[in-house]
C-alpha cells in the first residue's frame, strides 16, 4: 500500500482515547462510580475493553484521566493575579464552587476521590499529576502576594492553601451546606484575616 494511503494508527488511537475518556466522565456521570464498568466504558466508546486495559490499569485510572483531560492544552497552571489579592482569591474559590456544582465535574471528582481512599497507586498518581501543579500554581500566586506585602510574609504557604480549600472540601464532601460565592467569599476574609501582611 503507498505511503499516503496508509492508515494513521496515532489518529486512531488519539480518537478511540478521547472516545473512552469522554465516554467514562458521561458514564461516571449518568450511573454513578460503583456501577460504572470497563465494558460499559468500552461500548459507549465504540472500542474493545482490551483497548482500555493496555492504556490503564483499572476503571479508577480511566476516571482519573477523564478528568485530567478537561483541562489538556491549557497553557500551564496560573492564578490571576491583578494586583489584587483579595479579589483574585475570590474569583479562584468562586470558579472552584462553580465547578464543583457543574455535574460533568462533580459526578468524576467524588467518584474520584472515592478510589483514592482505597488505592495508594491512583492516590499518589493524583498526588503527583494534578494536586502538585496545582498546589504550586496556588503557592506561586501567594508568594507574588507575600513579595507585595498583602500577605504575612514568614507564613507557611501550604497551611494558607488548607485554610482556603479544607472547608470548601470538607462542605463538598459531605455536602454539610450550601456551596456558593458567600462561602467562598468568606473563606477569603477569614483567611486573610489569618494570616494579615
Amino acid at each position: 500500500m503507498p505511503p499516503e494511503k496508509r492508515p494513521d494508527s496515532t489518529r486512531r488511537s488519539e480518537r478511540s482515547r478521547t472516545a473512552i475518556l469522554t465516554a467514562a466522565r458521561e458514564l461516571v456521570s449518568e450511573v454513578g462510580y460503583a456501577k460504572l464498568t470497563i465494558e460499559a466504558i468500552a461500548a459507549r466508546a465504540g472500542v474493545g475493553k482490551q483497548t482500555i486495559y493496555r492504556w490503564w490499569s483499572s476503571k479508577g485510572a480511566v476516571v482519573f484521566d477523564s478528568i485530567l483531560a478537561l483541562s489538556e492544552g491549557e497553557d500551564g497552571i496560573a492564578l490571576p493575579n491583578t494586583g489584587d489579592l483579595e479579589a483574585d482569591l475570590k474569583t479562584v474559590l468562586r470558579a472552584t464552587v462553580a465547578e464543583f456544582a457543574d455535574a460533568e465535574f462533580e459526578a468524576p471528582i467524588r467518584a474520584l476521590h472515592t478510589e483514592i481512599i482505597n488505592d495508594p497507586e491512583l492516590a499518589a498518581t493524583y498526588r503527583e499529576k494534578m494536586e502538585a501543579p496545582m498546589r504550586e500554581a496556588k503557592k506561586q500566586r501567594l508568594r507574588s502576594a507575600q513579595t507585595a506585602g498583602q500577605l504575612d510574609a514568614d507564613a507557611d504557604l501550604d497551611l494558607v492553601l488548607d485554610f482556603l480549600y479544607a472547608p470548601l472540601t470538607q462542605r463538598w464532601l459531605t455536602r454539610s451546606g450550601p456551596l456558593d460565592d458567600a462561602f467562598a467569599d468568606a473563606l477569603v476574609e477569614a483567611t486573610l484575616r489569618a494570616f494579615p501582611a
